[in-house]
């Protein structure tokens, strides 16, 4: 036996059964009046058409699913294509192509597209419910560029280092493991400044590489440490702690991952392809999530996040 040979990979009413024990861990909630009781359900009427986990509320009378209020509202495609598909993506360190989700479910390339798209949506996690580096922990803190970006052009006169390249900026805590991501337009004080104040706490020890802003914006932090790469230092010869390999280490898996399997990402989904690779890496192995607990974790997302054919790259951005 494997992973994939579970009931809810191949069974319909099993898929349900499995998705509403995560979603539902306290018994079914009604999605238009939030009712708890007097909730019935409806058998599967096999002469006309088979709908699978219906409910019935007796406080508003309404009819529903557990897929309502989800990333899997108004999709024709059945529960167990889906959980396929959170499987892979989530089990897949690199990622999975929309190519070879198409080939693999048996479903359109538009259908896998847009269904990893919703998926990455179900990853995206919002504020940091504790910042990173709370009680003194280190943050590593680097920039990377990649793709294209047509939009950002250096001014007349004036050269970029990167000019055509979209900016990654990235905070990882290395007591907790996890990573954040953020596409920023432009790498200057007032962007930086923001996102570090937003999402590093004070006492951190902040540690980042010779670039001058990070010396700059240092001064809230309890501590700031810096290497310096054009030096030829990675790690600090004075403190073993000072270094930024471990946000090296994670943009070394990204990189590989959008060159290697996706190849190409237009800069408005360039956030939610970021926000995949932190959730695999903040839920990763050595964070004491295997393969199906972070594809539960991932399940644990899918709530209030439904995206739609006509706009897939405005929600997260609203």
């Amino acid at each position: 036996m494997s992973v994939l040979s579970r009931p809810y990979f191949h069974d319909e009413q099993a898929a349900f059964d499995f998705v509403e024990s995560i979603i539902w861990p306290q018994g079914p909630v009604c999605p238009k009046c939030g009712g708890v009781e007097r909730i019935s359900k409806i058998a599967p009427n096999k002469a006309t058409r088979v709908r699978y986990g219906l409910k019935k509320c007796g406080q508003c009378r309404s009819q529903f699913t557990v897929r309502m209020g989800t990333i899997f509202e108004e999709s024709k495609l059945p529960m167990t294509k889906w959980l396929q598909a959170i499987f892979l993506m989530t089990a897949s360190k690199k990622g999975v192509s929309a190519h070879q989700l198409h080939r693999t479910l048996e479903v359109t390339y538009k259908t896998a597209w847009f269904l990893a798209h919703r998926i990455r949506e179900a990853m995206r996690s919002g504020e940091l419910a504790v910042p990173f580096g709370s009680g003194g922990g280190a943050v590593e803190v680097d920039e990377t560029y990649i793709g294209r970006n047509s939009d950002n052009q250096p001014k007349e006169g004036k050269k970029f280092r990167t000019p055509n390249m979209n900016c990654v900026m990235t905070l990882v805590d290395r007591d907790t493991g996890a990573s954040k991501c953020f596409v920023i337009d432009r790498f200057d004080a007032a962007t930086v400044g923001a996102i570090l104040s937003e999402n590093i706490s004070t006492e951190a020890r902040l540690m980042t590489d010779e670039a001058p802003m990070y010396k700059f914006l240092s001064y809230p932090f309890a501590d700031h440490g810096q290497v310096t790469h054009g030096r030829g230092e990675y790690v600090s010869r004075q403190d073993y702690t000072v270094h930024t390999q471990t946000v090296e280490g994670f943009y070394s898996i990204f990189k590989r991952g959008m060159k290697g399997v996706y190849q190409h990402c237009a800069k408005k989904h360039l956030h939610r392809y970021a926000a995949e690779f932190d959730f695999r890496y903040s839920h990763r192995f050595a964070n004491g999530y295997d393969d199906t607990q972070r594809a539960v974790k991932a399940l644990e997302g899918v709530v209030g996040k439904r995206l739609t054919y006509r706009r897939p790259d405005e929600w997260a951005q609203a």
